[in-house]
């Protein structure tokens, strides 16, 4: 007997209701075994980003308002206690984003940050009694969602942020983890789309703390409108391909056959090896390699003269996204290259230490900025996004001029991706100050077993990490 449609549904499948069969059909078995450690390794180097910014003073008043707020403890914060999922999902996602030191995949019109979908995964999978196994299936579904939205509808130049993206990427996840049968996903994935529409106004121009959080946002809100699809309310199905629909607003058609689409696309995204905008990458190893092989002291810099590729300039050079030679905040200092090159000169590092408030106001690096020029190359720009090109010059008062070039850095998924040993690394670098030796070990031990292991366990390990939970238990 043929499928009796509800009221919302056309009487063929549309282009949601194909996307969410997909996305709630995915399994373990669909992901390569040769590529799940690399999954692990994005998983790891996300936790350390969200572990590691427990201790800032925008995430601290975060969790003073989510405890004031209260709700049921179905979900773990990061750091210590449960709330409901959506706004575990908004705490763990603000945690993650915060420091900006996150995975990157790019492409030629639209990089975006596919970590962004782990926080509301880990919520559902624990508001879900999931497996290790599950969570990961969930969060490979929503980095393969948002690269093909990504890849097929670029959004930066029309004016919307990638963030946007999150409205497919995200509810798929949860309908895969959560087990949703395809109409109910179809509804949350049609609601989240048409709710979720975030301007790249919040990265162009004097950068504010929003910058940070509006991902987070996106994953409460997807969160909360596929768990209102679970209880039978439904969404525009013809969202894409409807009058005055998505692909009518944006100006791109998404046609994407979803039957011949695998769980691989998580390979091509990048882990920063410094904190800073992602584009930055290469140029501040290759700045920072130049400073190293010549003992150069910055005081003995006169000028630094980058030449990179669109995005570089676009983002964090002085291009489309307004002036980057004010850098008064920590928002402002990580999308500005001419900063970035400035404390890598005088500190020898980009960590989060360097975009402290004192740090980023003090007279020596406000000064070096000013004299960083960032220059636009069409031959560069044609090489990304397989390769991050760029060419450095540091002109010194004794009239010598030191130069290198870079096409890519270590982290670089294309060429150089980080393997597990040095994602630890970074790891226990991060955080450190928030881990006692015992979780240092074993939340790394409990990603790489969450194969093997139910989701709880690795939760319950979050939820103990923070110098509050120390606090507390001493």
């Amino acid at each position: 007997m043929p499928e009796r449609r509800a009221p919302n549904e056309a009487p063929d499948l549309q282009s949601l209701e194909k996307l969410a069969e997909w996305a709630a059909g995915r399994r373990f078995e669909h992901i390569k075994r040769d590529d799940l450690p690399y999954l692990k390794v994005l998983i790891l180097d996300t936790l350390g980003c969200a572990i590691g910014a427990l201790g800032h003073q925008p995430i601290l008043a975060v969790r003073a308002l989510t405890d004031d707020l209260g709700g049921s403890e179905w979900s773990t914060l990061i750091g210590g206690g449960k709330s409901s999922p959506d706004r575990a999902a908004f705490f763990n996602g603000a945690c993650v984003r915060y420091l900006d030191f996150m995975d990157i995949l790019m492409m030629r019109g639209q990089s975006f940050h596919p970590s962004d979908n782990l926080a509301a995964t880990l919520a559902a999978a624990e508001f879900a009694g999931a497996s290790g196994r599950q969570l990961v299936t969930a969060i490979a579904v929503a980095y393969e969602v948002q690269a093909l939205f990504s890849e097929h509808a670029p959004l930066q130049e029309k004016g919307f942020d990638h963030v946007t993206h999150l409205a497919f990427s995200i509810p798929s996840a949860l309908s895969n983890v959560l087990g949703l049968e395809r109409r109910v996903a179809a509804n949350a994935i049609a609601m989240c789309g048409c709710a979720i529409n975030t301007l790249w106004v919040i990265r162009t121009g004097r950068l504010s703390s929003w910058k940070g959080f509006a991902s987070a946002e996106a994953a409460m809100a997807c969160m909360h409108m596929t768990l209102l699809a679970t209880r039978g309310l439904t969404g525009p199905l013809n969202l894409l391909e409807g009058p005055h629909g998505w692909e009518e607003v944006v100006g791109e058609k998404v046609k994407i056959d979803w039957a011949t689409e695998s769980l691989a696309r998580f390979k091509e995204s990048s882990i920063k090896r410094y904190n800073a905008e992602g584009h930055t990458q290469s140029v501040l190893e290759c700045l920072l390699e130049i400073r190293e092989q010549h003992g150069i002291r910055a005081a003995d810099v006169l000028r630094v003269e980058v030449d990179a590729f669109k995005q570089v300039h676009n983002i964090v050079g002085g291009g489309e996204a307004g002036d980057r030679y004010i850098a008064s905040s920590k928002e402002q200092a990580d999308h500005s290259l001419p900063y970035l090159c400035a404390v890598a000169l005088l500190d020898g590092d980009v960590w989060p230490a360097q975009f402290s408030d004192d740090r980023v106001t003090r007279p020596d690096v406000q000064d070096l900025m000013k004299r960083v020029s960032v220059r636009q190359r069409d031959g560069l720009s044609m090489r990304y996004p397989n390769e991050m090109a760029c060419n450095v010059n540091l002109v010194m008062r004794d009239g010598r001029e030191l130069s290198a070039e870079k096409s890519d850095y270590l982290g670089f998924a294309h060429t150089r991706p980080l393997d597990w040993n040095r994602a630890l690394e970074k790891f226990e670098r991060l955080t450190g100050p928030e881990l006692d030796s015992g979780l240092l070990r074993a939340i790394p031990v409990a990603v790489g077993a969450l194969d093997t292991i139910k989701v709880s366990e690795l939760t319950e390990l979050l939820g103990r990490a923070g110098r509050r939970q120390a606090r507390a238990s001493a």
